[in-house]
């Protein structure tokens, strides 16, 4: 412990990382060189965040998720167990020519357990990915997403409630969302 964070004694934590204020590492966690982590985060058995990663406030990641160098996830956003973040799209065991694909995730979103999060997109604020979907294209704001590939099959409010929206009429407006809000 920390005065104003708490790293168990078997995690691994670089101190090179930054780690925000209240936020709990747990057992067997593993934190690289350059990671940044948000104020009151939970960081759960088995993690393993990469270099260079950046985490926002609030975030909670359950036991075993592996986030890899480019990720970025901001405010209060969820990420099940098991969860996948990838960061190359060629992946190769020695390539001299191998470059990170960034993503990025926005706030508020969740990430349902054992979902594999293909490297190069953007994942919308308030969208939900659903355990198990395999992401490999942006999913909007607010979309729920499911399947492998991951296809929309509705709209969500800020809460994480379905809409029940009708797919033939394309996605609901801002403002619609907002009306809905929390």
């Amino acid at each position: 412990m920390t005065d104003d964070h708490f790293v168990h004694e078997s995690a691994t934590v670089s101190p090179d990382a930054t780690i925000g204020r209240d936020t709990k590492i747990w057992d067997w966690a593993k934190v690289r060189e350059g990671a940044q982590l948000g104020a009151g985060c939970i960081v759960g058995q088995g993690v393993y965040i990469d270099t260079s990663v950046r985490i926002g406030d609030r975030c909670k990641l359950q036991n075993g998720v592996s986030v890899y160098q480019g990720v970025t996830i901001d405010d209060d956003v969820f990420v099940g167990p098991a969860a996948t973040f990838t960061n190359d799209k060629i992946p190769r065991a020695f390539a001299a020519d191998w470059e990170v694909s960034p993503t990025h995730v926005e706030s508020g979103a969740s990430i349902g357990a054992n979902a594999t999060i293909v490297c190069g997109i953007r994942i919308g604020h308030y969208a939900m990915i659903a355990a198990g979907s395999v992401v490999t294209r942006d999913v909007p704001p607010h979309a729920l997403v499911m399947g492998n590939p991951a296809r929309i099959v509705d709209y969500v409010t800020q809460r994480g409630h379905r809409l029940n929206w009708d797919l033939s009429t394309g996605s609901p407006s801002a403002e619609k969302l907002a009306d809905l809000g929390r």
